[in-house]
This record gives C-alpha cells, sequence and structure tokens, in this order.
C-alpha cells in the first residue's frame, strides 16, 4: 500500500488515496498498453532499488534493449492481501494499479479472495480499472449474477480502459452488462476521438448509464499526440449526458487541429504558446504532463467526481 499522485483516486475529505497491489505482472493487449507507466516502473523495481525496497518485481518485467517490458508472469500476492484491513480511516484505493486484476492468468477464486478482502473492508472504496473488459464481465457474473439481478459490493467501482473508438466500442458495452455500484471509464492515455453516440441502443445515448468519465493525454518523452478537440468532445458529451467528467492532464504532446495558431488561448503567465511550424499545430505548456490546470484553456479545467 502507497500514497499515490493520481489524482483522481481521492479520500472522502478531499485527500490523496492509496494504491493496493495485490497482483504483481501484466501484459500488453492494446495501443493504450505501448508505454505503460506500471511496465516501466515494474521493469525498474525488478532489479532492486535499495535494501529496504529489494526486487519485488524480478520475473515479472524486465529491461530489455526495446524498452521495459512485463515477462507475462502474473501472480496473486497472498501477504499483499490484506493490507486494507489494517487501515481504520476511510480511505479511496486505487486496486492494481501495477497489473490488472481480471488478467487472464488468474483464476476466479483468487480474484474472489480480492473482493472477499473488499468486502470486508466496507469502511473503504475501492477503484477497479480493466483493459480485460470481457474477462470482468464473465467473473462478476460468476460471483454476483448479472448486471440488473446480482448483488454488487456498494463500495467497489468497476471501469474500462478506452483509448480510442475501438476500444470504447468493444469495452463499454461490456462494461454497462457488468454489475457494479458504480461504472466509470478511463480514456487515458486517449489516441483518437470517442463518440458515445456510435455506442447507442434505440434512443437510449449508453453514455447516461455511466457513473464517470476520466479523460487525459499521454504523458512521458515518447508520448502520443492527443488533440484538445478530442478532450473537448468528451467533455461536451458528458455535459449533455450530465455525466460527471474529470479532465486529468492534457498530456505531453498535445496538439490544437480545430484551432489555428492565434485562436488558441495564450496564457501570458504560464508561457502557454503554440507553434505553427508543425500541422496541427503543438502546444506547448509549462507542465511537462500537461497536468496542472491553470495552464489549461478555462473550459477545459473540469474534475468532477461521482455523486456516490
Amino acid at each position: 500500500m502507497s500514497d499515490t499522485s493520481i489524482e483522481w483516486v481521492r479520500n472522502p475529505d478531499g485527500s490523496q488515496g492509496k494504491t493496493w497491489n495485490p497482483v504483481r505482472g501484466c501484459s500488453r493487449v492494446s495501443p493504450g498498453c505501448e508505454h505503460c507507466y506500471a511496465e516501466r516502473m515494474a521493469a525498474r523495481f525488478c532489479e532492486g532499488i535499495s535494501p529496504t525496497l529489494g526486487n519485488p518485481f524480478a520475473g515479472f518485467a524486465k529491461r530489455t534493449a526495446s524498452g521495459p517490458r512485463w515477462t507475462g508472469r502474473v501472480e496473486l500476492i497472498p501477504g499483499m492481501l490484506n493490507v486494507p484491513l489494517k487501515r481504520k480511516k476511510p480511505t479511496m484505493y486505487f486496486v492494481n494499479s501495477m497489473s490488472d486484476l481480471f488478467h487472464e492468468k488468474l483464476t476466479a477464486k483468487e480474484i474472489y479472495r480480492v473482493f472477499a478482502v473488499m468486502e470486508q473492508a466496507s469502511w473503504h472504496t475501492f477503484q477497479i480499472l480493466t483493459k480485460r473488459a470481457a474477462l470482468m464481465l464473465e467473473v462478476m457474473r460468476e460471483i454476483y449474477g448479472s448486471a440488473n439481478m446480482g448483488y454488487v459490493l456498494p463500495n467497489v467501482w468497476l471501469g474500462v480502459s478506452v483509448e480510442n473508438q475501438k476500444y470504447a466500442d468493444e469495452r463499454i458495452p461490456l462494461l454497462l452488462q457488468t454489475p457494479a455500484a458504480v461504472r466509470f471509464i478511463s480514456a487515458e492515455p486517449l489516441l483518437g476521438p470517442i463518440d458515445f453516440k456510435r455506442l447507442k441502443m434505440g434512443n437510449d445515448l449508453r453514455l447516461v448509464n455511466l457513473d464517470w468519465v476520466i479523460v487525459g493525454g499521454e504523458s512521458g518523452p515518447r508520448a502520443r499526440p492527443c488533440d484538445i478537440a478530442w478532450i473537448r468532445s468528451i467533455r461536451d458529451q458528458c455535459k449533455a449526458a450530465n455525466v460527471p467528467c474529470f479532465v486529468k492532464q492534457l498530456g505531453s504532446h498535445i496538439v490544437a487541429s480545430g484551432n489555428t495558431c492565434f485562436g488558441w488561448p495564450i496564457n501570458e503567465v504560464s508561457g502557454l504558446w503554440s507553434d505553427c511550424r508543425v500541422d496541427p499545430p503543438r502546444i506547448h505548456v509549462p507542465n511537462k504532463k500537461g497536468g496542472k490546470m491553470e495552464e489549461w484553456p478555462e473550459d477545459l479545467r473540469v474534475r468532477e467526481i461521482p455523486r456516490k
């Protein structure tokens, strides 16, 4: 268990929440995994940083000539299971920031052991995010029944990562069939536009069945472009459907194809500026992750959370 700097992991009092990693190891499944922070950190920790920290990810990740890579080993760590039970202050936990609870190498029984702890620790709230929406649906139905008739843990939020339209189309409908007290999506790293109307069923815009949308551009030295128009579109769609939206960051490679260079709102204090030599114009901000709201256009300074 450790404190986290992830902005959307917030305790009831507004302070930063914590991460809890009862599972170690993962593997890539889609383009959003290409520059995975967890993979990079696991490869670093596989060799040990200090005698105190040891090498907790030895065998789970490695350094290669092509960069950090998961080895494919994925395991439940029994010694980490009871960590939340030792903390009595109500806390928001992001579960498996360094893995995926619904990885195909874990059995339903192993996943249930994690859920049993979350059920016991009813004073905490747990956020679980996966790219394996089909496996999540299968396991959750096995544990709790259908989305409409089964019992769900009121303190567990389930979400899926959707980096572009293809994976939104695949994963969100599966999430909406999954029994959960709160359903959310993380469109981060956002690698393309997402139109939620493509998920329409009859006259029902499926976005309204979601409780929360998080969106953000990719960060890091090799970050792929994120167009401001993509983030703005998601913000607008959330507002129209009355769904809380949390803009986490604009990313390290911000472009603005929908704006002329001189149409971008320049912030003289922060030093925000546009590079007109490239097409689409690239936006430069002082914060390397594009994570400081005061450096953004005012209409994107939105950080809402579910009313649960």
